[in-house]
């Protein structure tokens, strides 16, 4: 029998169409498709942006895998091993659907925008559930919240350092006693990536709060949910590609839904403990000697940060030892800024 493979381009130019076009899509398009549209949106303050998004549907149904990437638009990393994982999947071989979000964050891409969408500038992994009535940034979170999340059974949300960072490469999970299945099969997921270094953060809000945070809010919702962070700094390195590819292989093929024969079959990797983060009172230039992945020392001075003269305004010290897991990588800091993140031993 001769194989069918579909390629489906859509624009879809209202809000109201955008997720009734999307469930129409997900739930109609035949086995072995794959499917590619651009969701667009606006709202009342004269904001336009949207959404591309990609679903492939394998031979059978089966797991429904969601990888979001770009969240942050300047995490470079995770939107290119994305980007190649759709030119080189072959159809045939997938059991279950994957959805793909390459580039959820199409203003602060193509604007090379640390953490916000400049349109309205929101940071859209920092308000889910989002708002269906709200800004762009706002209905994007909505949608993802609303439609992508419900009918996903895993989702994977893919960062890296944003331009200004410098960090060690890690995937996490929240260890979620509501769901005690699936934190299991996150921390499963998580050990067998091929990520060197593996953390487990502690889930402490209630489900009346808001999740704010993507893959927070499909862990809040019973989803087996992880995150990976590979690559820094705003430029793209290679080897924090392939970390991110390999890893999406290498769950597929845990999962069953996609053969993989991995050849460096890796798979060692460390505990690291939840980290405890070191914030500036002060907006300055940073001065550290240390970088992401080093060892810190108990009451050790990590830096600080001058004034526009040169005055030492503000020292930062380490409150615990441990390793750096992310730092600004950057000089330039803001009141409130996350400065150094460190997990301690």
């Amino acid at each position: 029998m001769k194989r069918q493979f579909i390629f489906l381009f859509i624009v879809i130019v209202n809000q109201a169409n955008c997720q009734n076009k999307f469930d129409s899509l997900f739930l109609n398009s035949p086995s072995e498709s794959i499917n590619k549209i651009k969701l667009e949106f606006n709202d009342d303050y004269g904001n336009k942006t949207f959404l591309p998004l990609t679903f492939i549907k394998g031979k059978d149904k089966g797991i429904v895998f969601t990888i979001l990437a770009g969240v942050h638009g300047a995490e470079y990393a995770p939107i290119i091993a994305t980007q190649k994982l759709i030119k080189k999947f072959e159809v045939k071989r997938l059991s279950g659907t994957i959805i793909i979000l390459p580039i959820t964050n199409i203003g602060a891409f193509y604007s090379s925008t640390p953490y916000v969408n400049p349109i309205d500038n929101l940071n859209i992994n920092r308000i889910f559930p989002g708002n269906k009535n709200g800004s762009v940034s706002e209905k994007i979170a909505h949608f993802i919240a609303t439609k992508i999340i419900p009918v996903s059974d895993v989702f994977l949300d893919a960062h890296s350092g944003d331009a200004n960072e410098d960090l060690l490469p890690f995937v996490c999970y929240y260890d979620n006693q509501n769901y005690p299945f699936q934190t299991k099969k996150a921390k499963e997921l998580s050990e067998y990536s091929g990520f060197e270094n593996v953390i487990s953060y502690p889930y402490t809000i209630k489900n009346s709060e808001p999740a704010l945070y993507a893959f927070k809010q499909a862990t809040q919702v019973g989803k087996i949910a992880l995150s990976f962070e590979s690559g820094k700094l705003g430029y793209l390195q290679p080897k924090a590609v392939d970390r991110i590819l390999r890893g999406y292989y290498r769950i597929f093929d845990k999962l069953e839904m996609y053969e993989y024969n991995d050849l460096e079959d890796k798979t060692k990797f460390k505990r690291l403990n939840s980290p405890y983060y070191i914030k500036s009172k002060f907006q300055g230039i940073l001065y550290s000697k240390y970088k992401a992945g080093e060892k810190v020392l108990k009451n050790r001075e990590l830096g600080f940060i001058t004034d526009e003269f040169g005055k030492i305004i503000e020292r930062y010290f380490a409150t615990k030892s441990g390793t750096i897991l992310y730092m600004k990588g950057t000089p330039p800091v803001n009141i409130g800024d996350t400065v150094f993140s460190i997990s301690p031993n």
